[in-house]
């Protein structure tokens, strides 16, 4: 099974957005014939319609048995919720087949850089946590500071109750965005793993745009970092 993880688009009518490289990424993860494709937020600079709808004609263009997509801070200014919701559906639900279950949350809430879960989507996960699966959650924000990002801000303001719960349920992977560094936690057994920015200049610790491709054989792990255009690199072992 092979995972493309991918996030911060950014799309935008402004310099900062590199139309370029989406169109280099989309091309290099059709090659990869991924059974799953995660887009973990920030489609949109400002919320926009126009943003939403450029984002769209990318995401479009991935050949891929399935896709899921979930919102991000950027994506619920202006109310950009609302087009986010009629081009996309909902940003929060669960996919499943015979091989993996993917549980993806809402954490953004309009015009807030923050996340929050809250309590009924904790109680969400926690109902829909499949045993003897293959449990992968995902949500834009980040439960764990990522270094070289800064000074720590924004994060989901309610971790410490997500993270107790993900404690006791033990899922496989945890996939985020929105600090535009990519990066490999492993707490308590369970990996979490965070996506660059895939098509804006404004990038932290790790300076090329790049999305994550994960291949999972016999239930072990291998994630890697693809830069785009570029080569694939290794993740650092992090315990």
């Amino acid at each position: 099974m092979i995972i493309v993880q991918m996030s911060d688009l950014h799309c935008t009518s402004g310099p900062s957005f590199l139309r370029e490289k989406l169109t280099t990424a989309m091309n290099e993860i059709n090659r990869l014939n991924p059974d799953l494709v995660v887009i973990a937020g920030d489609l949109t600079d400002m919320g926009f319609k126009t943003e939403f709808e450029e984002a769209k004609r990318f995401i479009d263009q991935i050949k891929c048995p399935r896709k899921i997509v979930t919102m991000g801070n950027h994506d619920s200014l202006y109310t950009g919720y609302i087009h986010y919701e009629s081009l996309f559906g909902p940003p929060s639900g669960t996919f499943e087949n015979q091989k993996y279950r993917v549980i993806y949350v809402n954490t953004a809430r309009p015009d807030k850089d923050e996340g929050r879960v809250g309590r009924d989507q904790i109680q969400f996960i926690k109902e829909n946590f499949t045993k003897g699966k293959f449990n992968i959650l995902v949500m834009h924000h980040h439960l764990i500071p990522v270094p070289d990002t800064g000074l720590e801000a924004a994060m989901v303001e309610d971790a410490g109750d997500v993270l107790k719960l993900l404690s006791k349920l033990s899922p496989d992977l945890v996939l985020s965005g929105h600090r535009h560094r990519p990066w490999l936690w492993k707490l308590n057994d369970i990996n979490f793993l965070f996506s660059g920015a895939i098509s804006t200049m404004r990038l932290r610790g790790f300076f090329e745009n790049s999305y994550n491709v994960i291949k999972i054989e016999n239930g072990k792990i291998e994630p890697r970092l693809k830069v785009v255009g570029g080569s694939f690199t290794d993740f650092p072992k992090l315990t």
